[in-house]
């Protein structure tokens, strides 16, 4: 009797995960991604003071963020195009296996004896390993979700990913990098992605039944990739203002742990705390994102709640400091507000795929390649605080949200918003059609 009833909580279990737009099949594969992403993350609150307190320069270590942000770009487009053809469990181990195999010689060839050669080699080759796992998962996600729950899908694979990146991470890091030192915490990383490879290899199911696709449509699909962003000009809006959406956080992540720890007098635990803290809240906004936008909708979410709300807490993050000092728990609000922020853009990946309906792996690459690029933009502006200073760079980057903001707005077509919103729309407009004929007759 126990095993009906077993199946049973299985089958109500696994109905439950569809309607929260999560698929059976791919459930453990959001958990790999929250694993992985720990993994990578371990080291964004802490690895730019480590290598300064190991006398490298701020020069050099802007460039070594840059590089990867570079090979990050890229390998985000390819992640994107690649999927689909390869198929996303294949592109996700390859990712996976880059990303061990480099970080040990990051490490043991780069970091151990000081060689900034072999460091900015291997830290550049394993920028393939992140985007491959991570935007290689997010097609999966796309190809397996029906499109009545893709919002919802995409919330949630935004919040495993922004759980591990930055939460977990910065709280593990918090809790580890005194005892074990930063050598030791950057060695754990290596666990991690390890037991999320195992995962995607053993526990998540491959899609049955779907045709390999020829070389030519492989390469007809990474063609696509970029000319759609000819043929749908708004696709590539879209793509740019995934580049804004974490510009600032891959830019903070090169300076703002120097700055915070060095100049205003956090200690490195208390700074990776808020770091943590500030992605927590950025995980919840993922989900607050879609109920909000079905609200006030999409756009509005996107410029209002990402563009504007992230310019001014960009600038508080230095302005505030300057004027209470190493204030914990002030600095802590500004932080979640700041998570916060940056979690109203995730509407972005359910209105581009609508913009291209025909070509949504291809409008995904489109968003897989801004997000990727904003891991090069990000730490090539940092790279301008030893020329400009603190100042000018945190205005620079509070600039280009607010140019974001005005963006957003070229994005508006037919069928993007909800459809409680087209129609709240349609309903507008058919007023004013109607007192537009009114005012008409009445002139005759």
């Amino acid at each position: 009797m126990s095993e009906p009833t077993n199946s049973a909580q299985t089958g109500r279990f696994s109905n439950f995960l569809t309607k929260q737009g999560i698929s059976a099949k791919l459930a453990w594969g959001f958990v790999a991604l929250m694993l992985f992403m720990v993994g990578d993350g371990i080291e964004l609150s802490f690895l730019s003071n480590y290598l300064t307190d190991r006398g490298f320069g701020a020069g050099s270590i802007a460039t070594l963020f840059s590089v990867y942000g570079l090979i990050v770009a890229v390998a985000a487009w390819l992640a994107g195009a690649l999927a689909e053809s390869w198929g996303p469990r294949r592109v996700m181990i390859i990712g996976g296996v880059i990303w061990i195999a480099l970080e040990v010689v990051f490490l043991v060839g780069g970091v151990i004896p000081g060689n900034y050669t072999i460091m900015l080699f291997a830290y550049a080759v394993r920028a393939i390993g992140y985007p491959f796992f991570a935007y290689g998962f997010l097609v999966w996600v796309t190809m397996e979700t029906p499109n009545e729950v893709m919002g919802k899908a995409v919330g949630w694979y935004w919040f495993f990913n922004a759980m591990g990146l930055g939460v977990i991470s910065g709280y593990f890091v918090s809790a580890v990098v005194e005892p074990f030192g930063a050598l030791g915490t950057l060695w754990s990383a290596i666990v991690f992605v390890i037991v999320a490879t195992v995962m995607v290899a053993v526990l998540v199911k491959a899609q049955k039944g779907s045709r390999r696709p020829t070389k030519k449509e492989t390469v007809d699909g990474l063609v696509k990739s970029v000319t759609i962003m000819a043929e749908r000009p708004k696709v590539a809006v879209g793509g740019v203002l995934r580049l804004i959406n974490t510009m600032s956080y891959y830019s903070f992540a090169v300076f703002l742990n120097v700055y915070m720890v060095q100049t205003i007098g956090f200690s490195q635990s208390e700074w990776s705390s808020i770091w943590g803290t500030m992605l927590f809240a950025n995980v919840l906004a993922n989900l607050i994102s879609g109920y909000a936008s079905d609200i006030f909708g999409r756009l509005n979410v996107i410029a209002w709640g990402g563009g504007l709300a992230t310019a001014i807490t960009i600038l508080g993050f230095y302005y505030v400091p300057q004027s209470v000092g190493a204030n914990y728990w002030i600095v802590m609000i500004i932080g979640i507000i700041y998570g916060l922020a940056l979690g109203m853009y995730v509407p972005l990946s359910a209105v581009v795929p609508l913009l291209a309906k025909e070509h949504k792996a291809a409008a995904v690459a489109v968003l897989n390649l801004g997000a990727g690029a904003s891991n090069f933009v990000g730490p090539v502006i940092a790279g301008l605080v030893p020329i400009m200073g603190v100042a000018p760079v945190i205005w620079v980057l509070a600039g280009i949200y607010i140019v974001g903001l005005f963006l957003t707005y070229l994005l508006r077509a037919p069928g993007i918003e909800p459809e409680k919103i087209e129609a709240r729309r349609r309903s507008r407009t058919d007023k004013q059609a109607e007192v537009s004929s009114v005012s008409a007759t009445k002139e005759n």
